[in-house]
């Protein structure tokens, strides 16, 4: 019989780490990340509290560690370590650079406890990753974007924002109640509730030419960050039928969902791709453009006529 004690001290390891890193742990949540039974997270818990870790619980609520317990300096793997490269590396490129700032000191601390030789170890790959962005994803008017973001969301409190919008050159203020931040198609967007509309709005954030934070409270409870970006907007749309070359076709996996995509199917050497589009007039005919020559447009006879005009403006351009 397989001896199931060293995972099982590696998973109570494990447990008393996470309750130390939140306020409020369910055992339904350790049970989905260890894969394992309500029943064994319960006996695992008993363990632990056996063991003189003092742990108070609340039926319906959770499990927490009392306040002041710490747990001593610990040690990390090879692959823990690795993970911090990548981390590190992400948060160079990807974030604004007051955030970078801080996450940078927190690292200074996690490499002060490895050992001399896993020191040396991440020194030798540290220098052989790079991570590059193609845009700037912040504008340099406004470096402390993300923080103060991260800053009203755990506060609750509202944001005034000096914001450009794309097809516009003035800029407009807006008193705003932010949701949640997320990263979409290579840029960081947040969500918030916006005074001026009465509604719930997404901004970019290298469009942001001044936030911060006020000492205004939100006026709204608001529900998780994903309960809105899962929303369908109910709008019209258009039924797009194109047949795009196999070759081709792979490499529209990622930006078709923007514009509507449905489903697929092979006929012969090609991929018939079905989508609902929003935006027939514009949007749908330019993206198309990018390749076109291997592609055919079975319908809407509209889409044709909008591609058919912009490789016309191209043509006067051109000669």
């Amino acid at each position: 019989m397989l001896d199931e004690t060293p995972k099982r001290f590696d998973r109570i390891v494990a447990i008393l780490i996470q309750l130390q890193s939140k306020k409020i742990v369910k055992a339904q949540e350790l049970a989905d990340r260890f894969e394992c039974s309500l029943r064994t997270i319960y006996r695992d818990i008993r363990t632990l509290e056996a063991s003189g870790v003092p742990i108070y619980s609340e039926a319906g609520v959770g499990y927490a560690l009392m306040e002041g317990y710490r747990l001593p300096p610990v040690m990390f793997t090879r692959e823990e370590i690795s993970s911090f490269i990548a981390a590190e590396k992400l948060m160079q490129k990807f974030t604004d650079p007051s955030l970078g700032t801080h996450h940078a000191s927190a690292m200074y601390k996690l490499k002060s406890v490895l050992r001399s030789a896993d020191k040396d170890w991440l020194s030798n790959i540290e220098s052989r990753v790079v991570m590059q962005t193609a845009e700037p994803m912040f504008n340099d008017n406004s470096p402390n974007t993300l923080a103060v973001l991260f800053e009203g969301i755990a506060e609750k409190k509202q944001i005034l924002l000096t914001y450009k919008t794309f097809d516009k050159d003035e800029t407009t203020q807006r008193n705003l109640e932010p949701v949640g931040v997320f990263h979409d198609n290579n840029n960081w967007y947040f969500l918030g509730y916006c005074h001026l509309r009465k509604d719930y709005r997404q901004f970019r954030t290298d469009r942001i030419q001044e936030i911060k934070k006020t000492e205004f409270d939100f006026t709204i409870e608001h529900d998780a960050l994903e309960t809105y970006l899962n929303k369908t907007e109910t709008c019209a749309t258009t039924t797009v039928r194109i047949l795009v070359e196999k070759k081709i076709a792979r490499y529209l996996n990622y930006e078709r969902k923007y514009h509507g995509f449905v489903s697929e199917k092979e006929i012969g050497d090609k991929i018939e791709m079905h989508f609902m589009c929003r935006d027939i007039e514009s949007g749908f005919p330019r993206w198309y453009l990018m390749f076109g020559d291997y592609a055919e447009i079975l319908e809407p006879e509209i889409l044709k006529t909008k591609v058919l005009e912009l490789l016309e403006i191209n043509k006067k351009r051109l000669i």
